[in-house]
């Protein structure tokens, strides 16, 4: 094993720390919860997951939302399934989360405060989105 220099042990704890900051909940404006029960995985909620968590970098948003994962949400034939909550909006779930729909959820939903209508499985009652 080569011997690393002491650069290189700071850049590889500055890296540890980074990724530590992602998972850490305080200051956090948003949350995206993944479903990753054996049938999200099994429809691809693993990429689903890294293709928010690289979106979120290249954004620079990765210090403002909360990635988490969950078991099973009992929304087997929509999977991956995706529950996104930002402040003053309601609670959404959405289903068929790919790559592509990741990067729009975070533009649209995260971004700019809108909902993609096409992929919500579970819609708020509409007294709940009437101010």
């Amino acid at each position: 094993m080569a011997k690393m220099s002491l650069e290189d042990l700071r850049k590889m704890r500055e890296a540890t720390q980074q990724q530590i900051k992602k998972r850490e909940t305080d200051g956090k404006t948003a949350q995206i919860i993944v479903g990753m029960g054996t049938c999200g995985i099994a429809a691809g909620a693993k990429a689903t997951l890294d293709a928010f968590v690289k979106e979120l970098d290249e954004k620079g948003m990765g210090g403002e939302v909360v990635i988490r994962q969950t078991g099973c949400m009992g929304l087997c034939n929509n999977e991956p399934t995706v529950e996104v909550v930002v402040p003053g909006m309601p609670s959404i779930i959405y289903g068929g989360v790919n790559a592509a729909v990741a990067k729009g959820i975070v533009e649209k939903h995260l971004m700019k405060k809108e909902l993609l209508n096409d992929r919500i499985i579970d819609r708020p009652a509409v007294d709940l989105l009437k101010k």
